[in-house]
């Protein structure tokens, strides 16, 4: 897979804030996100990205698309809770690409490499990594996994190499086979998927470049990458999330809606328990004026809450999980005797995969 068509399939897909099972529990009850160790929302990963993959195969100048639909979305419901491997705060606390390197070392050389990034975090060299220090360290992470991942995809859609990516070249290396070859389509799926996500991505495109001059600088192309990190986006990003989920197209989002976007239930079967709390979830605390649905304000509030730092709850989780005399700081010794929270090794990966489904594997 390479050349110009290589597309939004080098990337990966993160998912709104969505209340997931692992946010049903302890404290977060009160909106979903409730602070405190037992019961903290799960931070999103380095936010991640748009709203269609194609996955080409390689045919000639440009490949096959195959589309497979996603919104973009800055959060994720992940079972972060308690999983073996903490898989979640690590690539909270490295990054994923980081988090993986550690995945291939040995226990002793991850603890090694992880007493140089303690020594990296600690700002004022006073030997401790306080909350704020470790805030920071993690916003720091989030911004360059996201900048990475812009630059690794840049040369796929900057066809004429003039260092910006023009609405017609990403076009062109995203939709260009389908544009050229339509009767190759002709599944209804397929069709109703390439006519909707090209106008949408139109649309995102213009709202991330300022300047409207059509053509993308490399800050304009990740905001259209990454609606969620801007603050010009976030109408974008809500407006995704309502299209996605409003199946009647009334404009709002129901609670059946919002429940048939993370949980598909069997005609006639019973609901979990984190179901039904969910649909609590919606009524006390989702449906603000409590008209039985959501509005693009309530999605907003949902989606993308003001009073809510992610980075900061899970500096406050692994201080938590970490501080063994209770002095709200670390040690470098009190990281590296719980260094198994914070990074990954050999040891810890292949103690993940045990308790995945074989399926998964």
């Amino acid at each position: 897979m390479s050349g110009p068509g290589l597309s939004r399939c080098l990337l990966e897909v993160g998912c709104r804030p969505a209340p997931s099972r692992c946010e049903t529990l302890g404290a977060r009850r009160a909106r979903g996100m409730g602070g405190g160790p037992a019961g903290r929302p799960a931070l999103p990963p380095p936010l991640l990205l748009p709203l269609l993959l194609l996955l080409l195969l390689a045919a000639g100048a440009r490949g096959k698309p195959m589309a497979r639909q996603e919104r973009a979305r800055p959060g994720a419901p992940q079972q972060h809770e308690d999983r073996p491997g903490f898989q979640y705060d690590h690539e909270a606390f490295l990054g994923k690409e980081e988090a993986r390197s550690f995945d291939q070392l040995s226990p002793e050389e991850s603890r090694e490499r992880l007493g140089k990034i303690v020594d990296r975090i600690d700002d004022n060299k006073d030997g401790y990594l306080t909350t704020e220090e470790l805030k920071n360290w993690i916003k720091r992470v989030q911004k360059r996994y996201i900048y990475e991942n812009v630059a690794k995809v840049w040369k796929d859609y900057d066809l004429n190499k003039d260092n910006k990516i023009s609405w017609e070249e990403y076009k062109q290396a995203t939709y260009g086979y389908y544009l050229e070859n339509p009767e190759e389509f002709q599944d209804a799926t397929d069709q109703h998927s390439f006519k909707k996500m090209l106008p949408r991505d139109e649309r995102r495109f213009k709202t991330a470049d300022l300047d409207g001059d059509l053509a993308a600088t490399h800050e304009e192309f990740t905001a259209f990458l990454h609606p969620e990190e801007f603050e010009h986006m976030k109408d974008i990003v809500v407006l995704e999330t309502l299209e996605d989920i409003d199946k009647n197209e009334d404009g709002f989002v129901d609670q059946d809606e919002y429940i048939a976007d993370m949980f598909a239930n069997e005609e006639g079967g019973l609901e979990p328990d984190w179901v039904i709390t969910e649909r609590e979830q919606f009524s006390d605390f989702r449906d603000l004026n409590k008209d039985g649905k959501m509005d693009k304000e309530e999605i907003r509030h949902w989606i993308l809450p003001q009073d809510y730092d992610h980075a900061l709850a899970e500096a406050r989780h692994l201080v938590y999980e970490s501080d063994v005399d209770k002095d709200q700081k670390l040690t470098k010794e009190e990281v590296l005797d719980n260094w198994n929270m914070f990074v990954g090794s050999q040891a810890t990966n292949y103690g993940e995969d045990l308790t995945r489904n074989h399926d998964e594997l």
